[in-house]
């Protein structure tokens, strides 16, 4: 399971990725020079500030009272006096460079990343020589470890050094060559014209974060030099490099620079432990780690059509998704990116993971909560990968605390908001400025709400009552208040959002086009999936009945779902016309996926309505969107379209291509490209093919809902499923062969199928409850593994 390609990157997004949730590195594989982008995952401009907006609780009525006229442009005018400032932003670290002094005259040139062990390799030749290396970013260890060979004794002559585009010094620290510096206090977004978008404190009294780097060596034979210009390996034959890499981030509430961390001694520590190892153990501690999240899926889709030794970019270009071996690598990608990204005691994945190579990335690289942070955790639970939701859990709890002002200050109410940015220290406050965003995607409020749904999943698989009782229902309660504060009555008895905007989408109406008017429907759908699962919550915990009978009659009253004049689900409460008909965001149809709310068994009529909403959106949009349609198709259990999508995102984009709306795809690198590149659409690709095999969102698991019709033969394992299940599938001529559920906590397993099941335990067939014509009901034991089959099929 590998990328593989025959020259090296001359672009950062043709680079491969490496991590290990904290560290990042982009390798361009170069021969006589190389490079690495470097990244920390908590290197981030700015430090805590208060972004609440006082005028904003009472702008808030006269916004309403617009709204209620319809004077819809006269509103979004009017929302921008209840903005904040703009979030900080992710920044690089700098750069490890290389230079060789064999030349760049080579042959026989490989590049691979091994996704199944997390290691990057480049192997060529000069002349005879044959020099390879091998790198990875370790999570045992906490540094990343670079091992250089030559075939012939003495032949590696090799010079590395560290730079930094932020300010920085760089000296020797006995043997090691160290890169000191600080971070801006202010970076401008990348869509902010600026005269002076960066900005740094005063020399020794800044604000800004610290940061350090410290580069080693270990060499088998040869000299090693180190002095101000790096390090000097002088006629080698093997060596290893040592990165480590820290700040003085010292939580989200803390000054970073007076209250930060000792950089100097976490470096130091780190690299004494990895140096005083043998390379070949860190190398299998590191895969022996990576390989115990990794190798809990296998997928197999059928047999893979590009040769051999075809490298990535070529195999995109050729068969796009009809390569069902191209298909099976894009989902365990996201998979390894996911794992790479996002570890315990990590910062959450922002917009792109862990790898940024700008000062000015693309959206500040920063947490967008209307959608693509919740998208980069979709496939956490389901692909077998807990673990790695954690960093995201961990922030909301942050967001929570630091919302609960934002809610108080802006609006008076109760509970906590967060809105449609964020960054490292927990931003809850709308963006804009102060009035320069578009309310289109500046002013939302529903952040908070959203990400509520992330506690919850994490609960549905694996019904951890403690976590439930202490962590997730607490922050979940919360955010409900603050919704039943924020719903206002619609002046015929339903309860209404207002301010509301449908995320980055508007609407037409006589006067021009408008963002801001009352109860979208992403809002309604939003508060009826925290509302429901408080109250799914309250029953498990048997807490907080007088409250959960609250919520149930708020539930009742929110404004009902409509259907347009196309047979669509409206998009917003009057049934206006788009500004973008095939507008990127399908947000109103957050209640298909990846909500619950909407049903073909419960909700027939809107669930028709918003399969018409998707059709009208196209099949053509941005990379990241094309993945949430991977999903949403798979709900709709059209796994002919839902691969149809795949195609269209397994679309090779050149870097540099402008900004697009409407032709994302993934660069040569696998990464999503929407361009530019984020990380959202490789995650949301890894979901919609796992939505594609397994569905457990309803009352009842189901096998292979949305099977492509050529995806004939194939099986997956270690999937996992709501309620504490983890599935394998195998299926033949298109159909259910047999299955393999195995039960996690001893609960009920309800299946739903539209043939007969036989469910059997250790050669016996067990007495399933059939509930209606395609359900069925057994027990389980915790532990204990069933099989399913079709019945007539033994």
């Amino acid at each position: 399971m590998k990328l593989q390609y025959d020259k090296p990157a001359s672009v950062w997004t043709e680079g491969l990725p490496i991590g290990n949730g904290r560290l990042g590195g982009m390798i361009f594989g170069g021969v006589e020079q190389e490079k690495i982008s470097l990244n920390e995952d908590t290197l981030w401009s700015g430090y805590p500030t208060d972004g609440n907006n006082p005028g904003a609780k009472e702008v808030l009525p006269k916004v309403r009272k617009l709204i209620q006229e319809k004077r819809y442009q006269e509103a979004d005018t009017l929302t921008r006096e209840m903005q904040g400032p703009y979030t900080q932003s992710y920044l690089p670290f700098g750069d490890l460079l290389l230079r060789f002094e064999h030349g760049g005259i080579h042959h026989s040139y490989k590049r691979t990343l091994d996704i199944e062990q997390a290691l990057h390799s480049v192997e060529y030749q000069v002349g005879n020589v044959t020099y390879k290396r091998e790198m990875f970013a370790s999570n045992p260890h906490q540094v990343m470890v670079l091992h250089l060979t030559a075939s012939v004794q003495g032949k590696l002559h090799v010079h590395a050094a560290l730079d930094s585009p932020l300010r920085h010094t760089l000296h020797v620290k006995e043997d090691r060559f160290v890169l000191s510096g600080t971070a801006p206090e202010h970076v401008d977004p990348s869509y902010v014209a600026s005269d002076d978008p960066i900005r740094y404190g005063e020399p020794g009294a800044g604000k800004g974060m610290i940061f350090e780097g410290q580069l080693a060596v270990t060499a088998e034979d040869g000299q090693v030099i180190v002095d101000s210009q790096g390090i000097h390996l002088l006629g080698a034959t093997a060596a290893t490099f040592y990165f480590s890499a820290a700040t003085s981030f010292n939580g989200y509430a803390n000054m970073p620079e007076g209250e930060g961390r000792g950089v100097t001694a976490m470096n130091g520590s780190r690299l004494n432990m990895a140096t005083a190892q043998p390379y070949t153990s860190l190398r299998d501690a590191h895969i022996s780690d990576y390989r115990s999240l990794f190798d809990r899926v296998k997928l197999q889709l059928g047999t893979p059509l590009a040769p051999e030794g075809m490298s990535t970019s070529q195999r995109i270009t050729t068969y796009a998704a009809e390569d069902p071996g191209l298909v099976e690598l894009l989902f365990h990608y996201g998979r390894y990116l996911l794992i790479s990204s996002s570890r315990p005691g990590t910062q959450a994945a922002n917009l792109q993971g862990i790898w940024n190579a700008l000062t000015r990335p693309p959206w500040s690289s920063n947490y967008t909560l209307n959608i693509n942070t919740e998208m980069n955790y979709w496939p956490a639970e389901v692909c077998n990968l807990a673990e790695c939701h954690m960093p995201l859990l961990d922030l909301i709890g942050n967001l929570a605390e630091k919302g609960a002002e934002t809610a108080k200050v802006n609006y008076g109410t109760r509970g906590w908001t967060a809105h449609h940015n964020s960054d490292l220290w927990a931003h809850t406050a709308p963006v804009g400025n102060y009035g320069d965003g578009d309310p289109s995607w500046a002013y939302w409020p529903m952040g908070g709400v959203w990400l509520t749904q992330h506690l919850w999943e994490h609960y549905a698989f694996n019904r951890d009552e403690a976590y439930l009782r202490t962590t997730a229902y607490p922050i979940m309660k919360q955010a409900a208040l603050f919704a039943l504060d924020w719903l206002i009555d619609d002046g015929s008895g339903n309860w209404t959002t207002a301010p509301s905007t449908s995320p980055e989408h508007k609407f037409r109406t006589a006067e021009g086009v408008a963002a801001v008017s009352s109860g979208s429907t992403m809002d309604i759908s939003l508060i009826w999936e925290l509302f429901t699962n408080c109250m799914e919550a309250a029953d498990r915990l048997g807490t907080d009945m007088e409250f959960r009978e609250e919520l149930k009659s708020a539930r009742e009253r929110l404004q009902p779902l409509q259907v347009g004049k196309y047979g669509q689900l409206q998009e917003w409460s009057e049934d206006f016309e788009d500004e973008d008909t095939y507008h990127r965001h399908t947000s109103h149809l957050v209640g298909i996926y990846p909500g619950r709310q909407l049903s073909e068994e419960e909700t027939p009529e809107w669930f028709a309505a918003a399969r018409t909403s998707l059709e009208r959106r196209g099949d053509e949009s941005t990379g990241w969107s094309l993945g949430w349609r991977v999903a949403l198709w798979s709900r709709f259990r059209d796994g002919n379209r839902s691969l149809r999508l795949l195609s269209n995102m397994l679309r090779l984009v050149q870097d540099g291509d402008t900004e697009q709306y409407n032709h994302g795809g993934v660069y040569a690198n696998l990464l999503g490209a929407h361009p530019p590149f984020q990380i959202d659409g490789n995650f949301a690709a890894s979901a919609g093919i796992a939505e594609m095999l397994v569905q457990s969102h309803l009352s009842y698991l189901e096998l292979l809902p949305a099977l492509p019709d050529s995806w004939q033969k194939g099986y997956v394992s270690g999937l996992r499923a709501r309620g504490g299940f983890e599935v394998s599938i195998w299926w033949d001529r298109g159909q259910l062969a047999e299955a393999q559920i195995t039960s996690m906590l001893g609960t009920d397993c309800v299946l739903r199928s539209d043939v007969p099941l036989i469910v059997t335990s250790n050669g016996t067939r067990l007495d399933a409850i059939r509930i209606n014509a395609s359900t069925l009901k057994f027990p389980t034991s915790a532990g204990q593994t069933y099989s399913i089959s079709v019945e007539g099929d033994q």
